[in-house]
């Protein structure tokens, strides 16, 4: 039965005042859930691969860019060797005109093709025999096997280093690598035999990874991100410090201030430019601070795509700062002038109506209050050219964890993702400076004492 409309004019303004005020939070509500419905990786933190085959780079490309490999760039076109290591030659064995048989000595070489394969798969065997001698004064001598020779049968370096590598940078599922080895070389590693070798790497990369961490707290900018793992059915937070140079990893049942301010941690003892995202525990360290510029535009872009000009404004300034269309002498002038428009824009005291707790300010509010507040980590990269526009750096190094969680699922054990970390740390680190990772780790493996190669890249 529907009311009945009442007569009285106060009555009246009343039901419409508080007809006013629910359209108002549903509206709110409703550019809410409209935005969320919305969010892809260019408006919000979700990950590009969450946007299928529709996903775009963080950064616009120029227009006048070209597709493909840029002016300068080093090619990796398979060459002709000057050895190689078989020659067959496709000589003719007869003239098809006269029928005239052809000699070894008439055949002259006009043009060669070479194929490029793999050996036949197979293991090598090396059989360590000890002899005994007796000399004629009696004394017995027995020759000594090499020292990491202890078991009657065992796998080699170069075996132990592969399977090191197949699952931390190429992130194969130890089951996977066991298969691998049966189908290539017929001998099926024991998935406990793979984790053995992974312990035993960590462990003799220890000093490696203390050079690391020495190198990256005397760089003037290092870039700092974490994401989250799967851990023994728990979530837990790997975190980065890294640059061009060097790569640090480390895990953490904590994201935050507990965690950056930890043993494991680098930033409570870095003192020079930090480049992260604006996670609010990055500020409680004495450093100075870098923002990443690809997330303001992702956040701006979200505010653009619900109408806002002060966001499109900011925007374009942004990304004439990053392609240098803009004079750095006129730059704080113009963040200024566009804070003070957005300032106006934003209304401070609009709140969004939550069905239980305190009210929230807006998004474009919050993200205006960040821009005040940080004025000099957001331009940080105008004044210094040492210092990047964006985070990427840090995660790119830390995006290989994403990809080993996608494929093997999580790490059964906090030493299985410790190990995974400092290896993976000194891989990155390795490929960086151009050190042979391969054979870096087959001579790891071939040492009782590894020698450490020097990270300092001078």
């Amino acid at each position: 039965m529907e009311k009945e409309i009442p007569n009285d004019i106060d009555e009246l303004k009343a039901i419409i005042k508080m007809l006013l005020e629910r359209i108002k939070k549903l509206e709110a509500e409703n550019t809410e859930l409209r935005s969320r419905l919305g969010l892809n990786s260019e408006n919000s933190s979700k990950p590009p691969s969450s946007d299928g085959l529709t996903k775009k780079p963080a950064i616009p490309k120029l227009k006048n860019s070209n597709n493909g490999g840029q002016k300068g760039h080093q090619g990796n076109t398979l060459k002709q060797v000057a050895n190689p290591d078989n020659i067959i030659i496709q000589k003719p064995e007869i003239c098809t005109c006269c029928g005239k048989l052809f000699h070894q000595n008439e055949i002259e070489i006009m043009s060669k093709r070479q194929v490029f394969d793999l050996p036949p798969q197979k293991l090598i065997v090396t059989e360590y025999q000890q002899g005994k001698a007796i000399c004629q004064c009696g004394n017995i001598e027995i020759g000594q096997y090499p020292i990491l020779v202890t078991q009657p049968t065992q796998y080699g370096q170069n075996v132990k280093a592969l399977c090191v590598l197949l699952s931390v940078q190429y992130r194969l599922p130890q089951e996977q690598i066991s298969q691998l080895f049966s189908d290539l070389y017929q001998s099926p590693l024991n998935t406990s035999t793979i984790i053995h070798y992974l312990n035993t790497a960590y462990s003799q990369l220890e000093p490696i990874e203390i050079q690391i961490k020495n190198q990256l707290l005397q760089e003037k900018v290092v870039h700092f991100d974490e994401t989250g793992v799967r851990v023994a059915g728990k979530t837990q937070w790997l975190h980065t410090a890294c640059n061009e140079k060097y790569t640090y990893l480390f895990a953490h049942g904590k994201r935050g201030f507990e965690a950056l301010n930890s043993e494991q941690s680098l930033i409570k003892d870095f003192k020079n430019t930090a480049v992260h995202d604006c996670w609010a525990s990055y500020f409680k360290f004495d450093t100075q601070h870098s923002l990443c510029n690809a997330h303001l535009l992702r956040e701006l872009m979200a505010l653009i795509e619900q109408g806002s000009e002060w966001a499109s404004q900011f925007h374009s300034f942004l990304l004439d700062c990053y392609y240098k269309n803009i004079e750095s002498e006129t730059v704080e002038h113009r963040y200024l002038e566009l804070i003070n428009q957005a300032d106006l824009e934003e209304p401070k005291k609009e709140k969004i109506a939550k069905a239980r707790g305190r009210p929230k300010q807006t998004k474009g509010r919050c993200l205006l209050e960040r821009l005040i507040k940080y004025k000099e980590s957001v331009l940080a990269f105008i004044f210094d050219s040492d210092i990047p526009f964006t985070n990427n750096q840090a995660e790119r190094d830390i995006r290989c964890v994403k990809i080993k969680i996608k494929v093997s699922g999580c790490f059964r054990t906090q030493q299985g993702v410790n190990a995974y970390a400092r290896i993976q740390s000194v891989i990155s680190t390795f490929r960086k400076l151009n050190i042979e990772i391969f054979k870096s780790f087959s001579f790891l493996f071939s040492q009782e004492d590894f020698i450490l190669p020097c990270l300092n890249s001078g």
